[in-house]
């Protein structure tokens, strides 16, 4: 892969994380059981998150974070679908041909 192309999946990645607008946003069952204040703060971090690194985005996508919120540790991850949402995209820099999935889960759910 090109950096071009990491490139445009980072802002990609970047762009539905920070808005929830250009896919789809699964929370698990422990987030959803939290109060509302606090899966609030979650989204919160989840959308301000930048503290990318070697450690938590090896290639450079923009698909993982983690953040702690009221003593809850939580992971985000992104993963890039077809459009028929069975099958992996060939092409995750192509929104034409991939759906985005933002699973927000807590780390003891992983």
């Amino acid at each position: 892969m090109t950096s071009e192309t990491t490139t445009l999946i980072a802002e990609l990645n970047d762009l539905f994380r920070t808005t929830f607008l250009t896919g789809r946003v699964l929370m698990t069952e422990g987030v959803l059981v939290l109060p509302d204040h606090v899966q609030t703060l979650i989204v919160e971090g989840v959308q301000t998150f930048d503290a990318f690194g070697a450690d938590n985005d090896p290639f450079g996508e923009h698909d993982f974070g983690a953040v702690t919120v009221e003593g809850h540790t939580v992971f985000w991850k992104i993963d890039y679908y077809a459009p028929d949402m069975i099958h992996g995209s060939e092409d995750p820099s192509n929104p034409a041909v991939t759906r985005r999935v933002l699973t927000i889960m807590l780390a003891r759910e992983h």
